[in-house]
């Protein structure tokens, strides 16, 4: 149990750090005067708090978790029967403690889903305080979108240095609108997990403002009607 807990603490306390930073930096920027960011603000203060209480729950689960080492030299040793009693009591109480871990992370995804909705909402609705954004051509409005839709992955080879991506049905991304997109921040590849896992691939709040603001990039433009072709069928309907 422990060697599970460790990990997942000092995941928790780095969500909980990045928050802070996030919500340090929109607190001081141009973002406070576009109506409605208090509410933003106040939902990712939600989040901090909510990963604050995770962090608390599994440290808690720390402090229940029985181990399993020896005691004092004039200490009678434990039996079976009297370790397998303290491993009941314990895993009762780990449970409701886990539980609610769970359901603070819950409720800190669901903050930061709201988050982003937010900010994108107000800044539709007041583009005055739009950020700069690169305008897509189609290509790479639709591997954005196809990113945004199922998420995707990064491979990179030790030798020679080859690319996969993948979206995440399984189709290929294409690498030149992929890098289009990462080198202007519209998407975020996380750091590699393992050497045989793939990075995982998302669509950074920049991105998601431009899958809203240039929506009508996925949409072909209408072919134009030759003049001739509207002569000559004209010219058959007559005879």
């Amino acid at each position: 149990m422990l060697r599970q807990l460790v990990p997942a603490i000092a995941q928790v306390h780095e969500l909980t750090g990045r928050t802070l930073q996030h919500l340090a930096v929109l607190d001081g920027s141009q973002y406070t005067v576009v109506p409605g960011s208090r509410v933003c603000l106040k939902s990712l203060c939600t989040v901090a708090e909510a990963a604050g209480l995770a962090a608390l729950d599994l440290t808690e689960a720390v402090a229940v978790n029985p181990l399993d080492a020896a005691g004092f030299a004039d200490e009678p040793s434990s039996d079976d029967a009297t370790r397998q009693a303290r491993h009941a009591k314990a895993r009762a109480r780990l449970t409701d403690i886990l539980a609610d871990a769970a359901h603070q992370l819950d409720v800190c995804a669901t903050g930061c889903h709201y988050t982003v909705s937010d900010i994108t909402r107000d800044l539709i609705r007041d583009p005055r305080h739009l950020p700069p954004l690169p305008q897509l051509t189609r290509a790479q409005y639709t591997t954005l979108e196809r990113i945004a839709q199922g998420g995707a992955s990064f491979w990179r080879s030790l030798r020679g240095g080859r690319e996969t991506i993948r979206a995440g049905d399984g189709s290929t991304i294409h690498s030149k609108p992929f890098h289009v997109l990462a080198k202007n921040r519209l998407v975020r590849i996380q750091e590699r997990e393992s050497s045989l896992a793939g990075q995982n691939v998302t669509v950074t709040a920049a991105g998601r403002l431009v899958l809203v603001t240039q929506s009508t990039v996925r949409t072909p433009a209408a072919t134009p009607v030759r003049a001739a072709s509207s002569a000559t069928s004209s010219a058959g309907r007559r005879r």
